[in-house]
């Protein structure tokens, strides 16, 4: 099946608003026996869009991230997979456009925020496993979904923008 994800968050300072129509559904794929949240760059730094609503297991976030803030890109990775107990990949870009470098990063987080997998600033390949089983039985043990916000009522208030 081939599924398309239309980016939510434009990044307004960059212009995006001007180019591109802003997505409106979230994506859930399901690969290999995990159900994958898709997102994209500007999309990470707005975690009520981005809730677990128990509709996934693992988030890949694909992005050119620049290096200046590369802390940022890593810290709300982790933060997306403590607060959603998922998995987190997060791909970045490497190398340069006439204004910008990116260093990479690209890392996987498990569900606790321990980092599975990191690169450097070097193209490469990375591999890491995502153990579901794991993953359901501290979902059991820690169940945070069950004090969680009411999705449809923050997005009826307007959070998500």
């Amino acid at each position: 099946d081939v599924v398309h994800y239309d980016k939510r968050h434009l990044f307004s300072i960059g212009g995006e608003g001007a180019q591109y129509e802003a997505g409106e559904e979230r994506c859930v794929v399901e690969w290999r026996g995990v159900r994958w949240l898709l997102s994209t760059c500007y999309d990470l730094r707005f975690p009520v869009w981005l809730r677990n609503r128990g509709d996934y297991d693992a988030m890949i976030c694909v992005a050119s991230w620049p290096a200046a803030r590369a802390e940022v890109w890593t810290t709300l990775l982790r933060a997306r997979a403590i607060e959603n107990v998922v998995y987190v990949v997060g791909v970045n870009r490497i190398g340069d456009d006439p204004t910008t470098h990116y260093a990479g990063g690209s890392v996987a987080f498990n569900y606790r925020g321990e980092v599975l997998t990191q690169t450097s600033d070097k193209a490469c390949v990375l591999s890491t496993e995502i153990d579901t089983e794991a993953l359901q039985a501290f979902r059991l043990k820690f169940p945070v979904e069950r004090d969680a916000d009411d999705f449809e009522l923050l997005i009826e208030k307007g959070a998500d923008r």
